[in-house]
């Protein structure tokens, strides 16, 4: 299943709202990461489109199965290297962004092999 990176930080902003806010809403995740609501509002129709999140007529935003999958994922990823990152000593912020970074890049094999390496 390919998604590009952008789909990716969405839905992991929609995962992450889900667990802080009762519903999520186009203007929480506008709001979260600094867009525009016309922005966030394009990326959600495409995510409908996808079939990653569904919408109720009031608005509420909740991922679907294939949509909560691909944001846990993204998810572990970013505490694992963000964890990973600061253990070595690098600053909690930088390791954060680097790890934003990285997370929609790294090969399923190599995060695996570093979750393995990791928890040894």
């Amino acid at each position: 299943m390919h998604i590009n990176e952008s789909a990716e930080n969405y839905l992991e902003t929609i995962l992450m709202l889900s667990k802080t806010h009762p519903v999520v809403r186009s203007v929480d995740i506008a709001e979260e990461l600094g867009f525009k609501k016309s922005s966030v509002s394009v990326a959600m129709k495409n995510l409908r489109e996808k079939e990653h999140i569904t919408v109720t007529k009031e608005g509420f935003i909740y991922l679907t199965d294939t949509g909560r999958a691909i944001a846990e994922m993204i998810f572990e990823r970013h505490e694992l290297i963000t964890n990973w990152l600061t253990s070595l000593g690098v600053d909690e912020k930088i390791a954060s962004e680097d790890a934003c970074r990285v997370e929609h890049v790294l090969s399923p094999e190599s995060f695996e092999a570093i979750k393995k390496f990791l928890n040894k």
